[in-house]
């Protein structure tokens, strides 16, 4: 049995559908960490993106409709993080923590006294995301699966450098720093810190609405249960390794991505499950003792 052949086109595809749902939430933790706000609630927004998401296709039969209503109801969602920190001064890990119960039981309620079913809900009704080919792009070989994702991926993509921009080159990314490192100061210039606070954790929330809605709309047709499985906290490891920089963020989601599509591959060559599925939890882990281990020694060279 080769193990090469799992390195083909088709493991590019898998990388990019793996990918997507935790780089929209990445980005949006990376907004919230730019401002000071450290958001480790993106599993329940991804969560309660994706039911929201699957609702709204199932009732109007329209995909856009669908991903309008996950975006907006990862943004609503937020709120909770964004006012109890920002103008109530409680603890976002608290807050975030509280939401990521809040979401599990949530959507567990809804999917039985909604669609009346327990643990999964399928439907033909369930109108999911297309792909959008780009004719010719999509023929090349291995890099042809950059031109054939869903709009939602698309959009993930464009973003990296599009926040780049605005955070690194505009005046609003400048105040949004500014208010993560320096808040007094940038108090002092006229900004109103608590503004762009609850204004980046409104947006971390739409972001990881749109990647509950390509999980459940687009990679699968279908809610399940606590889908998210830990998608969230992998974001929120994302944005840590990346230090909230976006192309950071999206090598970070990318590694995550691969060891998700490769456990799957896995699980062709008489692998089982359990241990296939495990995979990105323990890059996960490898990543954070890593990070420890760094911090551990920048901390003792400034100290020495």
């Amino acid at each position: 049995m080769n193990f090469l052949t799992m390195f083909d086109q088709d493991l590019l595809s898998s990388v990019l559908r793996s990918l997507i749902p935790i780089l929209l939430a990445a980005l949006g933790g990376m907004l919230a960490e730019r401002v000071g706000i450290f958001n480790i609630g993106l599993e329940g927004m991804i969560l309660v993106g994706a039911f929201s998401g699957v609702a709204a296709s199932y009732f109007t039969h329209n995909w856009v409709v669908g991903v309008i209503v996950a975006m907006l109801s990862g943004a609503l969602f937020s709120l909770i993080l964004g006012y109890g920190s920002v103008y109530r001064k409680g603890d976002p890990i608290v807050l975030a923590i509280a939401m990521n119960i809040l979401a599990v039981g949530m959507t567990s309620f809804l999917l039985v006294a909604i669609f009346d079913v327990q643990g999964v809900f399928q439907d033909p009704g369930i109108d999911g995301i297309p792909v959008w080919r780009i004719p010719v792009l999509a023929d090349i070989p291995w890099i042809g699966a950059l031109f054939s994702l869903s709009p939602l991926g698309y959009l993930a993509l464009l973003l990296v450098p599009a926040l780049w921009i605005v955070l690194f080159r505009t005046p609003l990314g400048l105040r949004l720093r500014g208010v993560g490192e320096r808040p007094l100061a940038a108090a002092t210039m006229g900004v109103k810190p608590q503004h762009y606070q609850l204004g980046a954790v409104i947006a971390s929330g739409a972001l990881a609405g749109l990647g509950g809605a390509q999980l459940a709309l687009g990679n699968v047709v279908q809610f399940t249960e606590n889908m998210s499985a830990g998608r969230g906290w992998i974001a929120v490891v994302a944005v840590m390794l990346a230090r909230a920089h976006p192309i950071g963020v999206l090598g970070a989601a990318l590694l995550f991505g691969f060891a998700d599509a490769l456990g799957f591959r896995l699980q062709s060559f008489g692998l089982p499950q359990q241990l296939t599925d495990a995979g990105p939890y323990v890059v996960t882990l490898v990543v954070l003792v890593l990070m420890s281990r760094r911090f551990r020694r920048t901390r003792e060279a400034a100290l020495a």
